[in-house]
């Protein structure tokens, strides 16, 4: 039984050791682990805007157009308004 206990004493032993270290590790190394993610994170900002070129060359130049056979036909548009009714609200005529 005391062998069982020597054996639980030296693995919590090891298991508390590696815990530090990992810790020493992490504290030493935390301005260079922030910089790798800091890095990583502005790449995968920017790669997924694509070849820009500048500032603003191709946004948007991967997203859908959308889907003309949903959209309306174009002189459907006022079909269920009665002719000459506003469709708006009132603009003053005095300026």
């Amino acid at each position: 039984m005391q062998k069982i206990i020597n054996v639980l004493a030296v693995a919590s032993g090891l298991v508390s050791a590696a815990v530090v270290a990992s810790g020493v590790f992490v504290y030493v190394n935390r301005d260079s682990i922030v910089d790798s993610i800091k890095s990583q994170a502005i790449e995968a900002v920017t790669g997924s805007l694509g070849g820009l070129g500048g500032a603003g060359g191709g946004l948007g130049g991967d997203l859908p157009i959308g889907t003309p056979e949903l959209a309306p036909p174009a002189d459907s548009a006022n079909a269920n308004a009665p002719q000459g009714a506003s469709m708006g609200l009132p603009v003053p005529n005095s300026f």
